[in-house]
């Protein structure tokens, strides 16, 4: 009778084994299976990680984070097809050529409810009319950086980078419509300008600033302005502000006669495995408290107008970074150009490049 009972206790014993194994053997398919799953592409360094984690810890779902370098790589690799990501986060005219190529899915804003905390006016841009295909991720403007210490008077507008004071002191972008955009300011046109008359015009202009420029450059911008070994350069706001964290004697300033302001934004890609995800997690960014965290994280203007409150004012109020209504009047979104018009605005930059 004891060997029998015995038998049984050991029977029960392993099944019980077997059943606790395979129960933890099915989570952890479910856990990595895709509807558990949520791929996201992003730019490097472009969120809080800690919002990661909780979005996980919140939702159940595990996020698999890859990331880009530039746009156009990001364009490329979805392009090529076989990827398996829920969520993207292109510029405003890579929003555009992804709709047009038909590589993201029109959004169902009614899985969407806190979309209501973004700023009204940064919805609803030429890039993507009614928002169909695309979230504001962060926006930000071109601008001045310039050091109080080794600049006296410092320019407020683009036609002051011009001046005979700034002679081999500038730090320029690296970038064909960026620079080529300014100069076209300069002459009262638009940065999408496509005539190609104006655009060599705005070469020539360019030109003449060859004199007072010390490099152009990438990157490597923010050592030089950081260290002190440059006066002033061209630079984007979220930039200006990682240069502004190490050097208090840096300043950024958006001329108020115009200039580019950009969006980063969510889409989901037409090969998007997990949907139900990638909306959770729009969601989940677009929270106040949690957009706020990010753009603490990242240095980044938030669209999300309720996640001011949570943000240091001196930061929400400095008209640098969250211009005032008559400087955004003036902001322009760069489109996206026919490829023949592209390649005008880069021989025209790559000329002045090559300029002594």
């Amino acid at each position: 009778m004891k060997k029998l009972l015995s038998a049984v206790i050991f029977l029960l014993a392993v099944i019980g084994g077997l059943t606790l194994w395979n129960r933890q053997l099915t989570t952890s398919r479910q856990a990595s299976s895709p509807t558990k799953t949520l791929v996201i592409y992003n730019w490097g360094d472009y969120i809080d990680p800690a919002l990661i984690t909780k979005f996980e810890k919140q939702t159940g779902y595990h996020v698999d984070y890859e990331t880009f370098d530039s746009n156009e790589a990001m364009l490329t690799k979805i392009q090529q097809g076989g990827t398996r990501y829920d969520l993207a986060v292109p510029s405003e005219y890579t929003v555009t050529r992804m709709a047009k190529a038909h590589l993201i899915r029109p959004l169902d804003h009614q899985q969407l409810p806190n979309l209501q905390n973004i700023d009204p006016r940064l919805l609803n841009q030429s890039f993507d009319p009614h928002n169909k295909y695309s979230v504001p991720y962060f926006w930000g403007t071109l601008g001045i950086i310039y050091n109080d210490r080794l600049v006296k008077n410092p320019p407020q507008h683009w036609n002051q980078l011009w001046e005979p004071r700034f002679h081999k002191q500038e730090m320029l972008l690296d970038s064909a419509r960026d620079m080529m955009g300014i100069a076209l300011i300069t002459q009262g046109h638009s940065v999408n300008t496509t005539d190609t008359a104006t655009l060599v015009a705005a070469e020539q202009k360019l030109t003449h600033l060859m004199p007072n420029t010390r490099a152009v450059v990438g990157d490597e911008m923010k050592l030089y302005l950081e260290r002190n070994e440059a006066a002033l350069g061209v630079t984007y706001s979220g930039d200006a502000a990682e240069m502004m964290a190490v050097n208090s004697h840096l300043h950024y300033v958006v001329p108020s006669e115009g200039s580019n302001i950009w969006y980063d934004n969510f889409v989901i890609p037409k090969t998007a495995k997990n949907t139900k995800a990638a909306y959770a997690f729009i969601n989940f960014m677009l929270e106040p408290k949690h957009a706020a965290q990010n753009a603490d994280y990242v240095g980044y203007a938030t669209p999300n107008r309720r996640a001011k409150k949570y943000l240091d004012p001196e930061i929400i109020n400095n008209k640098a970074f969250y211009p005032d209504e008559r400087t955004m009047e003036h902001l322009e979104v760069y489109k996206d150009l026919p490829r023949k018009v592209n390649q005008t605005y880069n021989d025209l930059f790559l000329k002045f490049k090559m300029t002594k």
